[in-house]
């Protein structure tokens, strides 16, 4: 791999913005500097644009295997290096659900040969593989996904006792979808009598209520805390919820917390204009909560931010409210979704860079990556956040082919992408040399 001599860039980094360049030598950063002679570097004039290190999204759903018809690991993790995401941490409900060390090894086996950006994946928690979680070596998987809300089946573990065991028998971080499912069907069956099968796009924050959430993310926490878990709580909604968790440096928690992009950007004043394609589960929710949990963010109650992404198929969208899927497709966008926070005031570039770089690094414990450091993996992005972007001027990647973002213009572009010192990504498209690795882990427990 030649080295890579990036010019003239305006670096951020652990709170710092500064002027210089960056040299990349056999994928890695090898040295970071205010001027470093290029020699046999092949050249990139960062005419002054942002660099930042890649985003490591901790929480998507790339649908392979068995759900191809709404993405795959190629198309997502294309669309993830097209909005600057060089690192995923893939969710298990696929079909087949991985709930085992032998389904996990085929899922990093493909993503071996197909992704673009690195990956990593979790281990998904059932009504009955137990010794399954107990046998599963350190560092085979990033974490433990258990799902008490949002599902149906199996898949669905929501006895408190049952609960207990999991929660006391793995080293591995939890991460937890918090919703009280049998609040949610009451909810459901309520607006169904009400409606009948023309239920409102609007109801949705109402049936997946705050109510649900709070009940569920306290039960999680508790358990944290009586057993002396790592837990990570996935995508907050609502400000009821912030209570639960402490702000502060985050390598000092046992227990931290995730925000996502969309319910950091729309509120349920969005559900007239944008109908079933903001549905997602935690529904989006109020203007207040939305401000409540960029509030937490800038205090360092919320400690990641993470996408979600979950695509599906623009005719399932279509379909009536109660029969359209809840997921968004939002890797592409997620950063300049984040930069357009920035430019309004509501963020700064470097609470920004620490949320969606920095701090899922740490709280994984993903080796050498999410910063921009001598020596760590050349993951990088470059942006010019001072451009105006028309999201519909450039094809959206993701196999669904539609984003929640479509008709809006952000005031960012991503110009380029590296991927283990290789550019995977140049001036809206793709180059072919891009290969993605497998993450390593060095703490557990």
């Amino acid at each position: 791999m030649p080295d890579t001599l990036i010019k003239n860039a305006r670096m951020v980094n652990e709170d710092l913005i500064f002027q210089g360049d960056l040299l990349i030598h056999n994928g890695r950063i090898e040295r970071m500097d205010k001027s470093i002679l290029a020699g046999d570097a092949e050249v990139v004039d960062a005419e002054g644009h942002l660099l930042m290190p890649g985003m490591i999204d901790d929480q998507v759903h790339f649908r392979e295997p068995g759900l191809e018809h709404k993405g795959s690991l190629a198309t997502e993790s294309a669309a993830a290096v097209a909005g600057g995401i060089t690192s995923y941490l893939e969710m298990p409900n696929t079909h087949p659900f991985v709930s085992n060390a032998d389904l996990l090894e085929v899922k990093l086996k493909r993503a071996e040969k197909v992704s673009v950006a690195n990956f990593g994946f979790y281990l998904g928690a059932t009504v009955d593989n137990l010794e399954d979680i107990k046998r599963l070596k350190p560092g085979h998987a990033c974490g433990l996904k258990i799902f008490m809300g949002s599902t149906t089946g199996s898949v669905l573990v929501n006895d408190p006792a049952y609960l207990e065991s999991i929660f006391g028998a793995t080293p591995l971080l939890i991460a937890t979808h918090c919703e009280d499912t049998p609040m949610i069907e009451a909810n459901q069956q309520a607006a169904k009598e009400r409606w009948g099968d023309d239920i409102p796009i609007t109801e949705h924050p109402n049936i997946r209520s705050r109510e649900a959430c709070l009940k569920s993310s306290t039960l999680a926490v508790q358990l944290a805390r009586k057993q002396g878990s790592r837990l990570h709580v996935l995508h907050l909604t609502t400000a009821d919820e912030l209570a639960l968790f402490k702000a502060g440096p985050r390598n000092d928690k046992r227990i931290t917390v995730e925000a996502c992009v969309h319910h950091l950007f729309f509120d349920e004043s969005w559900y007239p204009k944008k109908g079933n394609f903001i549905k997602c589960n935690p529904a989006i929710k109020s203007a207040d909560d939305r401000k409540a949990l960029l509030q937490a963010v800038r205090e360092d109650v919320l400690d990641v931010i993470a996408t979600d992404h979950a695509p599906h198929s623009r005719k399932e969208k279509e379909q009536a409210y109660s029969r359209a899927p809840a997921g968004l497709p939002l890797v592409q966008h997620a950063l300049q979704s984040l930069l357009e926070q920035v430019a309004r005031g509501e963020l700064t570039l470097a609470q920004v860079v620490d949320k969606v770089c920095h701090a899922p690094a740490d709280i994984f414990s993903i080796v050498d990556r999410g910063y921009l450091r001598e020596g760590y993996f050349a993951d990088l992005v470059l942006v010019d956040d001072d451009a105006r972007y028309e999201v519909n001027q450039e094809p959206v990647l993701a196999k669904c082919g539609w984003t929640p973002f479509a008709d809006l213009t952000f005031s960012s572009r991503i110009l380029s992408t590296w991927v283990n010192g290789q550019r995977v990504w140049d001036d809206g498209a793709l180059t072919p040399a891009g290969q993605g690795r497998r993450l390593e882990y060095t703490n557990y427990g």
